[in-house]
C-alpha cells in the first residue's frame, strides 16, 4: 500500500461514462483505503449503457449523478486522472497552484460508437475492461483486487 494516494479524482468530459466507471472500479478494488470521486468538465445526463456494463461485473452506477469539476466541494486531491483531452486541460488549470499529480489516460468515448445495441454495448464493455485493467495495474501492482 506504500505510495498510494489518499484521494483520487477521475475526470472526463461529461461525468457520465468513463469517469464514473473508473470511480466505481477503484472503489471496488480499494474499498475505503482511498477517497475516490469523479467529475466532468461539463454536466451530462446519466448513461444507461454505462450503468448496464458496470452492473455486469457486480458494481452499481444507478445512483450516480453527474457533476462538474466546478461542483466539487473539495478540489484538493493527491491524484487527478483525466480520461479525455478536454478534462486533462481543465485539470491542469485546476491544479497549477497545488502539489497534485495529474495523469492523462486518454480513453475512447464509447458513446460515439454507432451500430446495433450489441455493437454499442461492446464498445462500452471494452472501455470498462480497459479501465479495470489500468486501474488494477496502477493501484494494486501486486496483482489482483485488494478487497
Amino acid at each position: 500500500m506504500d505510495g498510494l494516494p489518499s484521494s483520487v479524482l477521475f475526470c472526463c468530459t461529461l461525468n457520465i461514462i468513463r469517469s464514473p466507471m473508473a470511480e466505481a472500479i477503484l472503489k471496488h478494488l480499494m474499498g475505503r483505503r482511498i477517497f475516490v470521486d469523479s467529475a466532468g468538465v461539463r454536466r451530462g445526463a446519466p448513461d444507461g449503457f454505462a450503468v448496464q456494463v458496470i452492473d455486469e461485473i457486480g458494481m452499481d452506477l444507478s445512483a450516480h449523478r453527474p457533476k462538474r469539476i466546478d461542483d466539487l466541494l473539495d478540489d484538493s486531491f493527491d491524484l487527478v486522472i483525466t480520461l479525455s483531452p478536454e478534462a486533462h486541460h481543465r485539470a491542469l488549470e485546476m491544479t497549477r497552484t497545488s502539489a497534485c499529480e495529474v495523469e492523462f489516460w486518454n480513453t475512447f468515448d464509447p458513446s460515439i460508437e454507432e451500430g446495433s445495441r450489441e455493437a454499442r454495448l461492446s464498445a462500452y464493455r471494452a472501455v470498462r475492461d480497459q479501465l479495470y485493467e489500468r486501474i488494477k495495474k496502477r493501484f494494486a501492482p501486486e496483482g489482483g483486487p485488494t478487497v
